[in-house]
């Protein structure tokens, strides 16, 4: 608790700057009144604001606070909002904002996000010389609406509520009851919202003849309803996001494959293995199996995969490296092995070849033919794979044995166990790595 305080204005920082006669004294007064009656520590609370006279407002507050870009003050309270959610979070954004942010308007709504938005209504851009904004009535007049507004105006509550905001109500500055009204919107859980109508006295109102009864009228001519349109209990973001992760973290470990080391491998530095197949070809599955291999035989290991966004058409590669120590990143700018099992994948690393030094080594499938490079160059003979020489799905794996076998990188042991973690697929993997023995040519 907080020694109840008086007020939550800055009085060094005060009077307000605003046009005399502006709604936005009387709205910040009436916000000013909630906190009040709220008894919020003002640490606690986080005032976020963008461009327009409304972005005057936060600098009034002995609170936290936030001014942005126009139309962005609910992008950034989201992100306090969620990097803080202990804090109350109340955004003060004008109709102009609203109609540039829009799309952030609705997308907070929709997730309930624990936010309070007051919106600063005077149907016009006030900072910049009065010009129609999503708000402008039908038939008034603006500096950029000299023949009158032919459009209908955005209706902000409407739009909040429709797309899930929990609480909304639609008011006005005068109205005695809006600290209340605010007061209830910063204490409900999910995303708040009122939409307050107001005065710009010194342009909307003066080339309009609109006052307090006109407020009144076109509200009942737009059929716009006022008080509290909604006042729902559903789980905001933050609450929903806790429970899902709560309930599903349990099932999550549940089916996660535990990858204890019980292989040695002899490998004393990093060593990278480049995969060069075809979409579809399980190229990317075999990659990932030979990663957990190299873990389950005490390695660390990084995979990077590269693919068309088509599906099954065009190349597909897969990078791993294999460390003793600890990984920061995977670059494939010099792989010790490249394998090149398709024409698809050829392709694709055919840039790389010729960067490719004597220290480096290629296995390519046999009946593909290997543009000139330094490095050395093997066979697969896919074909001494008997009956698995039609099963090109395999071929990653059998070439990954054969690699192995070769090179003694980690145990094929390890690989094999890796390969069956897949039940589905596990007796089929570990016939497929059994076939490829012998199809790797000797040295040269």
């Amino acid at each position: 608790m907080t020694e109840a305080r008086r007020t939550y204005l800055n009085s060094d920082k005060l009077p307000f700057p605003f046009c005399p006669g502006c709604g936005h004294s009387l709205i910040l007064k009436a916000l000013d009144q909630a906190l009040v009656q709220l008894a919020l520590p003002p640490e606690e609370i986080i005032i976020v604001t963008d461009i327009g006279c409304t972005g005057l407002s936060d600098k009034y507050f002995s609170t936290n606070a936030f001014h942005g870009l126009h139309g962005r003050s609910i992008t950034y309270a989201t992100g306090l909002k969620l990097a803080k959610p202990e804090k109350k979070v109340i955004v003060l954004i004008g109709d102009g904002g609203c109609g540039i942010g829009g799309h952030h308007l609705i997308n907070a709504a929709r997730r309930n996000l624990d936010l309070t938005v007051l919106v600063f209504n005077n149907f016009n851009y006030g900072m910049t010389g009065g010009e129609h904004s999503v708000t402008t009535p039908p038939g008034t007049y603006t500096s950029t609406t000299g023949f009158g507004q032919i459009e209908r105006p955005m209706d902000i509550c409407g739009t909040a509520a429709v797309n899930g905001g929990s609480y909304i109500a639609r008011t006005t500055s005068f109205d005695k009851t809006l600290p209340d009204l605010i007061a209830r919107a910063i204490v409900h859980s999910g995303f708040s919202l009122l939409d307050i109508w107001e005065l710009c006295t010194s342009y909307f109102a003066v080339n309009n003849a609109f006052g307090k009864k006109a407020i009144s009228e076109t509200l009942a001519s737009l059929h716009f309803d006022t008080g509290i349109l909604v006042d729902r209990a559903q789980p905001s973001y933050l609450q929903a996001y806790r429970e899902a992760v709560e309930s599903k973290a349990l099932a999550s470990r549940r089916k996660g494959i535990p990858l204890t080391p019980h292989f040695t491998a002899s490998l004393q530095q990093p060593l990278t293995v480049m995969l060069a197949g075809a979409a579809g070809e399980k190229i990317i599955s075999a990659a990932s199996a030979f990663s957990r291999g190299g873990v389950l035989s005490g390695l660390f290991s990084e995979q990077r995969n590269d693919y068309p966004v088509t599906v099954k058409t065009g190349h597909s590669l897969a990078e791993i490296v294999l460390s003793p120590e600890k990984l920061l990143y995977a670059s494939g700018d010099r792989p010790n092995f490249l394998l090149i099992l398709f024409e698809e994948g050829l392709t694709k690393a055919a840039p790389l070849l010729s960067r490719l030094t004597p220290d480096q080594t290629i296995f390519i499938n046999a009946s593909l033919e290997c543009p000139p490079t330094q490095a050395s160059v093997r066979g697969l003979h896919f074909e001494r794979a008997g009956t698995w020489s039609r099963r090109s799905s395999a071929y990653a794996i059998m070439a990954l044995g054969e690699l192995l076998r070769a090179e003694a990188i980690y145990p094929i042991e390890a690989f094999l166990e890796a390969l069956q973690l897949r039940k589905r697929y596990a007796a089929e993997n570990a016939d497929a790595l059994k076939a490829s023995e012998g199809i790797l040519s000797k040295k040269r």
